[in-house]
């Protein structure tokens, strides 16, 4: 039992969770059969069997069945499901597509009223959700705490479960990164969806295939880059920030020290031996050449051989913008795993005017 728990706590190290969550996600979307019934029953199976195991483990029970928790556990099982559901019900789609069965077509003519279908079905979910939030509210304390002290902070302290994603992302960005830009771009980036989308097929119905890349980028930084993120801040995050397995104790005391370096720092310190140049326009000039060759060259790339359909079907205009937020979204795990790896802390760092990329 201990060696499986070890094995387990080694794996959800950060930089083993991420590429192997990443693999799983991609091989998962090539395996149609993952997506169908018995799939996700064994799914289900072996994620309630982990669970109920794990819970004998005092360490992990104490972090799972705190009550700021349980809804972030739920909320896991439920976006599992309902990302279950929609991929399915794709992949059935898209059976019928290349083989039509009229068996399975829905009569033609076939409605379903808002009065008293619809209206009776909120009735019964409303009085099920009032009666299980009463049940709740019983056996589950609030987790209510003492007044706020500014001389005393919680050790780690901690976001709502709906920001640890942005307080993660605060790890490895600036603020204004973190908490402004990258936001304001997943709202601009959804908001611009209708405008980049040429893809006329996927309309009012499921599917995958005629949607593959449109669904695979959506599902990657929804189920990755987002909820990944809380799961990190949520269960994986201790004291002093640190990062703890799932069956490790969280002890106060410990401290790892970090010795984060810029990439000035790498160039001039550690690769050339010299000191950094006193002219911050020197000294940050090779992390501004790699962000813009990153932002500028990496689009020209793709338009002329991955992303090439792409760039015919919409337009220079279209396929930089798209080009231009995929790349943002991207760098999130790409500085992720820099920090992980190699301390780095910033590409470009000019503290003299608070710019810090």
């Amino acid at each position: 039992m201990e060696l499986v728990q070890s094995i387990i706590n080694t794996l959800s190290d950060p930089r083993l969770l991420l590429p192997i969550a990443i693999v799983i996600f991609l091989i998962s979307l090539r395996r149609p059969g993952f997506w169908s019934i018995k799939g996700g029953l064994i799914a289900l199976v072996l994620v309630l069997g982990f669970m109920s195991v794990s819970l004998l483990d005092p360490n992990f029970r104490i972090i799972v069945t705190k009550p700021d928790n349980v809804p972030i556990v739920a909320l896991i099982f439920l976006v599992g499901f309902f990302a279950w559901l929609a991929m399915h019900q794709a992949f059935q789609h898209d059976k019928l597509i290349a083989k039509p069965d009229t068996s399975e077509a829905a009569p033609a003519g076939d409605k379903v009223w808002v009065w008293p279908d619809l209206v009776y079905t909120e009735l019964i979910t409303m009085v099920l959700l009032s009666a299980l939030l009463i049940v709740w509210s019983i056996f589950l304390k609030a987790p209510l705490e003492e007044p706020a002290n500014p001389s005393m902070a919680p050790n780690p302290s901690k976001a709502p479960w709906y920001f640890l994603g942005l307080q993660e992302m605060l790890v490895y960005y600036d603020p204004w990164i973190a908490g402004v830009l990258l936001p304001s771009l997943i709202i601009v980036g959804l908001m611009a969806t209708p405008f980049l989308d040429v893809n006329p097929k996927g309309n009012g119905y499921f599917t995958f295939k005629e949607r593959k890349y449109e669904i695979t980028i959506f599902l990657f930084g929804f189920v990755i880059l987002w909820i990944l993120l809380i799961i990190l801040g949520t269960f994986l995050r201790g004291p002093n920030w640190n990062f703890f397995g799932p069956y490790q104790f969280w002890d106060p005391h410990r401290l790892l020290p970090l010795n984060n370096v810029n990439l000035s720092e790498f160039i001039f310190v550690k690769w050339l031996g010299r000191g950094l140049p006193s002219n911050w326009f020197l000294r940050e000039l090779p992390g501004m050449v790699l962000v813009l060759l990153y932002f500028t060259v990496t689009p020209l790339i793709f338009a002329r051989k991955w992303f090439k359909p792409f760039f015919m079907s919409m337009g220079p205009i279209r396929f930089q913008i798209m080009m231009f937020l995929l790349l943002c979204m991207f760098s999130l795990p790409i500085k992720m795993v820099l920090r992980w790896t190699i301390n780095l802390k910033y590409i470009v760092a000019i503290p003299e005017y608070f710019f810090n990329i």
